[in-house]
């Protein structure tokens, strides 16, 4: 039995502290970022916009995360070893897959939920001000299932995709963390010795 004060269980404590902390403050700003969005733009249309492109952000970063975890690394090594741009982060991807699984299915899906619902509430009050006779519950309860109908629907068929293509999507993906790696001169995963 491990016990709950050793090096790696505090490590693992740790991680998760830090990803919580980050958590919050990505979620405080794209909260804050798409309040004052809706609240400016006062726009019914502009609002159902964000709100789809929140959820098929969710949808596509669940994609990423659900095919990391699916891809096989050999190929990748093999691209590497040709040095095929995008091959090294392809494998650093794989290499860590429960970390990229993490930020992109629990992170990324769980702000996105969250500001979803947000924006959904503020499309439902903005619907009351201006239509008094019509039922907050049930407008808010409608919005809610329309909200989840597509999350959930719109990740069962991207987990579906992402298990029948999980190297060609993380190539893909390693491509454009090549590209963002060459502009910035940062590498994105640290590679696991």
């Amino acid at each position: 039995m491990q016990r709950y004060n050793s090096p790696k269980m505090r490590k693992h404590l740790l991680a998760g502290l830090v990803v919580g902390f980050f958590t919050f403050l990505i979620a405080l700003l794209l909260s804050l970022g798409s309040e004052v969005l809706i609240k400016t733009v006062n726009n019914r249309i502009m609002a159902l916009g964000l709100l789809l492109i929140i959820i098929l952000l969710g949808i596509f970063f669940d994609i990423i995360g659900t095919a990391v975890t699916a891809a096989q690394i050999a190929p990748f090594n093999a691209k590497a070893a040709k040095k095929v741009s995008g091959a090294p982060q392809a494998v650093r991807l794989t290499q860590n897959a429960g970390q990229v699984a993490n930020f992109c299915n629990d992170v990324v899906g769980d702000i996105s939920g969250t500001l979803s619902g947000a924006v959904g509430a503020g499309i439902v009050a903005s619907l009351a001000s201006t239509f008094p006779a019509l039922d907050l519950v049930l407008a808010g309860a409608v919005m809610t299932s329309l909200i989840a109908a597509l999350t959930v629907g719109g990740k069962a068929i991207g987990k579906n995709l992402a298990v029948e293509h999980a190297n060609q999507i993380i190539f893909q993906v390693a491509k454009v963390m090549a590209y963002i790696e060459a502009l910035t001169g940062r590498q994105l995963f640290a590679s696991k010795r």
